[in-house]
């Protein structure tokens, strides 16, 4: 049974810089312990960077919503302090 590992290297060796300019790969044939280091391809590339995008703008989305999140329950909070009556998203953050 042969099984490989891909190791991603986005900043290529100095000695290899002028060879490739794409990122580069590890990959390591585990049956034979034989190493490779493979130019990724221009849609490997691509696919990394979509990547990147999208784990920024799920980051991005998930700080958004912790601020949200946080604004509602201070509010909940304030208007609780108050004697105020609050929305229902606003009860919905008050832990019993």
């Amino acid at each position: 049974m042969q099984m490989e590992f891909h190791f991603f290297n986005t900043q290529p060796p100095i000695y290899m810089e002028s060879k490739m300019p794409n990122p580069t790969k590890i990959v390591i044939d585990c049956s034979t312990g034989i190493e490779e280091i493979i130019e990724l391809t221009d849609a490997e590339v691509a696919e990394l960077e979509a990547q990147a995008a999208q784990a920024e703008a799920d980051r991005i989305a998930r700080e958004a919503e912790a601020t949200a999140l946080a604004a509602l329950k201070a509010s909940a909070r304030a208007k609780l302090v108050a004697g105020q009556p609050m929305t229902e998203e606003e009860a919905a953050t008050i832990v019993l």
